[in-house]
């Protein structure tokens, strides 16, 4: 009989796509693959290094992959298993500990776990590299999963913001060839998956080659060209992208591109500029407003996202309201809301002006009341237009949801027909519970 194994992933969408990735190198191995919740000989975890509470819940999930199989192997992947191998693998119940570049060699080490004749469920096993050795590139991509598929086109980071561990936990920025993406992306669509996103830690970057070749052989640009090109897919959207990278031209295409969605989510963290000298990002606000501004005037009904950390060290009353002041007069969508928290091996760490915690947490609190605030308003301005929506596979309390290609959420009762087909729609009143209604239109755009 097979091994069941079952995966739980922390984190990004890039995150989501490597683990995809994993499964499948499992179930080409003959590996049946079930759900966390569900028996199972094998849980992989994913991990996630960019939050506290990721770093808390790692534990909470071991545990309950001990109530599905007591006996099961506990294997724990990703950015916190690269950062803090030993750390994990002091949790009751690990086994096995794989860090930045081993992760896609999992089946490799479980094998030789498994041969073994005595398990020692005392000492979990740790295989992690030096980080300045993560320098060669696995693509990845999530399918299968749900309607919309990561494609992961980039991996690493290059720059150096003073709180984030990642460069630290992935290596330098390297991409997949522009060959293999269109490859990944045609395969992914032949699935009758309909909306893909392009995911990376740093996508704007794209270019970079492997092993520190610095050389650009193709920029984000040229990728996002020639994605535009392949047969079969209807939709391609744009996950995070750096201000100081999403140049106008982007902008310019996506406004006339086939199959770009009019969705940015472009990460801010401050709305000051003393802040953002200390945190080390690539640009100041006025930069960042005028990439808001080139969107409005290309593409007015566009959706924008927004990441911004509250109680960076430093961050006095005057700082914030800055950024409160500043959010609140830029023409966005939404806010991501990351409440600042201490990592190491950060510049950030040793920075005096500790904010506290009680202080971080209402200026996070009076943030996401903003958010709340801008997401009502961009969902009103979008009453009585003409929408196209990607209806997904759940049935949550007898409702179907589903994204417009500006990501405005929509319900409907539950159809199991409309699952993973393009409806035009008309958007016509915001319920309770803030999501949007609509009255399909006549109009077929495709099944």
């Amino acid at each position: 009989m097979s091994k069941k194994v079952a995966f739980y992933t922390l984190g990004c969408k890039l995150n989501f796509s490597e683990t995809s990735t994993i499964a499948r190198s499992f179930e080409s191995e003959g590996f049946d693959r079930v759900d966390f919740s569900q028996a199972a000989d094998i849980y992989v975890i994913n991990t996630c290094s960019v939050t506290e509470n990721a770093d808390k819940r790692f534990k909470t999930i071991v545990k309950q992959s001990q109530k599905g199989n007591p006996e099961a192997f506990v294997i724990a992947v990703g950015c916190y298993a690269q950062l803090k191998p030993e750390e994990l693998a002091r949790v009751d119940g690990v086994d096995l500990v794989l860090g930045a570049t081993e992760k896609f060699k999992i089946t490799d080490y479980l094998n030789d776990l498994l041969q073994q004749t005595e398990r020692n469920r005392a000492e979990a096993q740790i295989h992690s590299c030096e980080i300045d050795e993560a320098n060669f590139y696995v693509g990845s991509y999530a399918i299968g999963d749900r309607t919309r598929a990561f494609l992961k086109v980039q991996d690493g980071c290059d720059y150096k913001c003073s709180y984030c561990t990642i460069p630290l936990a992935r290596g330098i920025s390297r991409s997949d060839t522009l060959d293999n993406v269109l490859r990944n992306a045609s395969e992914i669509a032949s699935r009758g998956i309909k909306e893909i996103v392009l995911t990376g830690v740093n996508i704007g970057d794209y270019g970079k080659g492997e092993f520190g070749n610095k050389r650009h052989q193709h920029t984000f640009l040229d990728l996002v060209r020639a994605l535009d090109t392949v047969q079969g897919i209807h939709r391609l959207r744009i996950s995070s992208i750096e201000p100081n990278l999403l140049k106008n031209e982007i902008i310019d295409f996506v406004a006339r591109s086939k199959c770009f969605v009019p969705h940015f989510h472009i990460p801010l963290q401050s709305g000051s500029d003393a802040i953002l000298r200390k945190m080390r990002r690539r640009y100041l606000t006025n930069l960042y407003a005028e990439r808001v501004l080139q969107i409005r005037q290309v593409m007015p009904h566009a959706c924008i996202g927004v990441d911004v950390i509250v109680g960076f060290p430093g961050e006095t009353d005057a700082h914030f309201l800055e950024t409160y002041n500043f959010l609140n007069e830029l023409d966005i969508s939404y806010l991501h809301v990351f409440t600042y928290s201490e990592r190491d091996n950060t510049k950030a760490v040793t920075m005096d002006g500790v904010v506290p915690k009680n202080v971080r947490a209402k200026r996070s609190k009076m943030l996401r009341g903003l958010s709340a605030k801008k997401r009502r308003a961009f969902y009103e301005s979008q009453l009585g237009t003409h929408r196209t929506v990607l209806f997904e596979g759940e049935n949550k309390s007898g409702y179907i949801h589903g994204f417009t290609e500006n990501y405005v959420k929509v319900k409907a009762p539950w159809n199991p027909d409309l699952v993973n087909t393009l409806e035009p729609v008309e958007l016509t009143r915001i319920d309770e519970d803030g999501l949007v209604r609509f009255e399909f239109v006549a109009e077929q755009v495709m099944a």
